[in-house]
């Protein structure tokens, strides 16, 4: 065999091989890229390999002189190896890099989108008892209506806004990546009780009955204020949220340890439940989200409920659970809603 030979069939060998490797990359790559590109300097090396030794073969070499050109044709296997496993790591770098942007992004989206939604929604709500404060005080100006009337309409179209402010300004401290709480031993059960007295004359102007439960009294450190205020709105909202004749449930558990390690941690839990009617399941997820208002089963606030603010009070709830390292939540039950608070116990 000539030399122009030996060459049309290394070539014809080595194309043949690298065919059949690469067809098998691609479908082992829709399943495994990693492996696939692990490979695949293998299947150069092998085709390459097997074009050599096929022309080395056809012109006659001895056995000996063929073996030493397969050894030295395997010796280059490891490198191959190695270059695939560092392009491996390098592709696999770069995937979780790309996804890492893109979720980034996504995430930056979806707040900015909440974020719109919410000045939309607090703007909306703020121009409602602003419009009345108007209104009212014009009426005074001009003389129309009783004072006695008025003045006192005016003051609580204004503790409305200024409830309004507060949850903004709560909610924007909770947020803040240098938001610090204030962590000091609290008793749970003491906690539950204050806030239950403090929504005690909202629950009674709307025919609410409270009623509470607490099997496992814990002291543990956290941020009474903090937590006291997403109680607070936990149990405003349920009684807003009853109608007239029904009870409002709260109950304060412990999970775990109760004397609270770093070994041995445990979960305080705070449930309210109420008997609103129920949430449809797909908004279940979106009742902490700033702003937002179920337009499905769930029974609507009643006018004659006094209060009313801009939708914060379940964000703050969940970033206060957040900020401790907790949770929020929020499930259906036979006649209404929980929502569940799962605090960790700290020494």
């Amino acid at each position: 065999m000539n030399d122009l030979e030996g060459v049309v069939l290394s070539v014809s060998v080595a194309a043949a091989v690298g065919v059949v490797g690469a067809v098998a990359l691609f479908a082992l790559a829709r399943r495994r890229v990693g492996l696939a590109a692990t490979l695949a300097p293998l299947v150069v090396v092998g085709s390459v390999a097997a074009g050599v030794y096929a022309s080395a073969r056809a012109m006659f070499l001895s056995d000996a002189d063929s073996t030493t050109v397969l050894l030295l044709l395997l010796a280059t296997v490891p490198v191959a190896l190695g270059v695939g496993l560092v392009l491996t790591a390098r592709i696999r770098r770069v995937t979780t890099e790309a996804a890492a942007e893109k979720a980034a992004r996504e995430r930056d989206r979806e707040i900015e989108v909440r974020r719109r939604e919410m000045v939309a929604w607090v703007s909306h709500d703020l121009r409602t008892p602003l419009a009345a404060v108007r209104a009212l005080a014009e009426a005074l100006e001009d003389g129309v209506g009783p004072v006695d009337e008025h003045v006192p309409r005016i003051l609580a179209e204004n503790r409305r806004m200024a409830a309004m402010v507060d949850d903004l300004l709560a909610l924007s401290r909770l947020q803040s990546p240098t938001a610090t709480l204030r962590r000091e031993p609290v008793a749970v059960a003491d906690l539950a009780s204050d806030a239950i007295a403090a929504a005690q004359p909202l629950a009674d102007s709307g025919g609410v009955r409270l009623a509470w439960d607490v099997t496992d009294p814990v002291v543990t450190s956290l941020d009474a204020q903090q937590v006291g205020r997403a109680l607070e709105n936990l149990l405003v909202n349920a009684i807003r949220h009853t109608a007239p004749g029904g009870t409002v449930r709260v109950a304060v558990t412990c999970a775990g340890s109760a004397a609270a390690s770093a070994e041995a941690p445990g979960t305080v839990t705070i449930t309210v439940e109420d008997e609103c009617g129920g949430i449809p399941e797909a908004d279940l997820d979106r009742v902490f989200e700033a702003g937002w208002r179920s337009s499905g089963a769930r029974t609507p606030e009643r006018g004659n409920v006094p209060g009313g603010g801009a939708g914060l009070g379940l964000s703050i709830v969940r970033g206060v659970a957040e900020a401790h390292g907790g949770t929020a939540s929020a499930a259906n039950t036979s006649r209404g809603c929980r929502f569940t608070l799962h605090l960790p116990t700290a020494r």
